[in-house]
């Protein structure tokens, strides 16, 4: 069969014819107006580095807050033999470099193993000859062979006193440095000898004398020897009472206030021994640093109320990081007593002091900031 489809094909064909009358003029687009206009830049990376440094340890200890007493097997383990160093003071530097150099000389050169068999201790008046002259290398060899020599006092002056007199401040930096070396480098059995006790005190008037003269200014150091030297040779017994009272502060909760307390009482303690504290720039590194220290020494008491342990001695007290040490490698010896014996509020102190008091990529100043919030202000109970 077929169709004619004819008609179909002519009807669509002439749908599809255009006739020039037929055309639609188009309408022009509206032109889009420039209004050109710039993203906001990205914060700089020091403005980074400080708000991580701002943030990151709240964020920390708010963790920390929200799981105040957790299982031991959800703990994260700790390595006992953690790093800690006490950040560097920020008091000014010398201006000299000839001077940073030596004492940088003084304090990291290792002691020497033996005297050297052509060594005679020398006189007095030898060693202020060597002041006089300047002479670096020999007072470095009394400081190795011959330390007390560097004490002793002659003629109404020390060495120390006698280079301040004839204002060679670049050697009274020197001897500082070297009196700052042998307080860190001594050994824990030393503390109590006779000697070594008639040494503190003579090295805390050379230091006080110091002080006094105003080289606190170029030498870092200064403050924290003399405390150091201070509460080995005379301090123990407010050492003690200090860790006593701030103990008790933390075992009473919310009204307390152990933070401010250890501030307080270091700050006063070391007040009235230097006198011109208050104008001293490395002074409030220093209350920083050892409130941490009572902070710590006081929670190991509270932990040994419970456990069987050994103090943290005293002499420990500001002297570089050795009671951060003292205090972690004691958490970790007794970590399953602690979990098992100790109250949860305390055992959430002792977290947070470990934590807050790491590290050095904050200063302690800072730490310590944190600390009042957690530990003096916080609901934690």
């Amino acid at each position: 069969m077929n169709f004619n489809n004819a008609p179909l094909v002519i009807s669509l064909g002439e749908g599809l014819d255009i006739r020039p009358n037929a055309l639609e003029v188009p309408i022009p687009r509206r032109r889009v107006v420039s209004d050109p206009c710039l993203p906001e830049r990205l914060p700089t990376s020091g403005f980074i580095q400080r708000e991580a440094e701002e943030l990151a340890p709240r964020a920390t200890l708010r963790q920390l807050r929200r799981s105040p007493s957790p299982t031991e097997e959800n703990e994260t383990p700790t390595s006992a033999d953690s790093k800690h160093t006490r950040r560097p003071s920020t008091s000014s530097a010398t201006s000299s470099s000839s001077i940073k150099s030596a004492v940088r000389s003084f304090l990291k050169s290792p002691p020497t193993s033996r005297t050297p068999a052509d060594w005679k201790a020398p006189e007095a008046y030898q060693v202020f000859r060597a002041i006089e002259e300047r002479d670096v290398m020999f007072l470095m060899q009394v400081r190795d062979n011959a330390f007390h020599l560097l004490l002793r006092n002659s003629g109404n002056a020390t060495p120390l006193v006698h280079a301040m007199r004839l204002g060679y401040k670049d050697v009274a930096i020197i001897l500082l440095g070297a009196f700052s070396r042998w307080v860190n480098h001594l050994e824990d059995e030393d503390i109590e000898k006779q000697h070594i006790q008639t040494y503190l005190k003579a090295l805390r008037t050379n230091l006080k004398l110091a002080i006094d003269e105003g080289l606190a200014s170029s030498q870092s150091d200064l403050i924290a020897s003399f405390m150091q030297t201070l509460i080995m040779s005379e301090g123990n017994k407010w050492v003690l009472s200090q860790v006593s009272a701030i103990s008790r502060a933390l075992n009473v909760g919310m009204e307390a206030t152990p933070v401010r307390m250890a501030g307080d009482a270091v700050r006063s303690f070391a007040t009235k021994r230097l006198g011109k504290a208050e104008l001293i720039a490395s002074f409030e590194d220093y209350v920083a640093n050892a409130t941490g220290d009572l902070l710590m020494m006081s929670a190991w008491s509270s932990v040994l109320q419970s456990v069987q342990g050994d103090m943290i001695p005293t002499y420990y007290f500001a002297r570089d990081d050795r009671v951060y040490k003292a205090f972690v490698d004691r958490l970790d010896q007794h970590k399953t007593e602690i979990q098992r014996k100790c109250s949860r509020r305390l055992k959430w102190q002792i977290r947070v002091l470990r934590t807050c008091l790491e590290g050095r990529s904050v200063t302690y100043r800072r730490k310590v900031e944190l600390l009042t919030g957690e530990l003096d202000e916080s609901d934690v109970v």
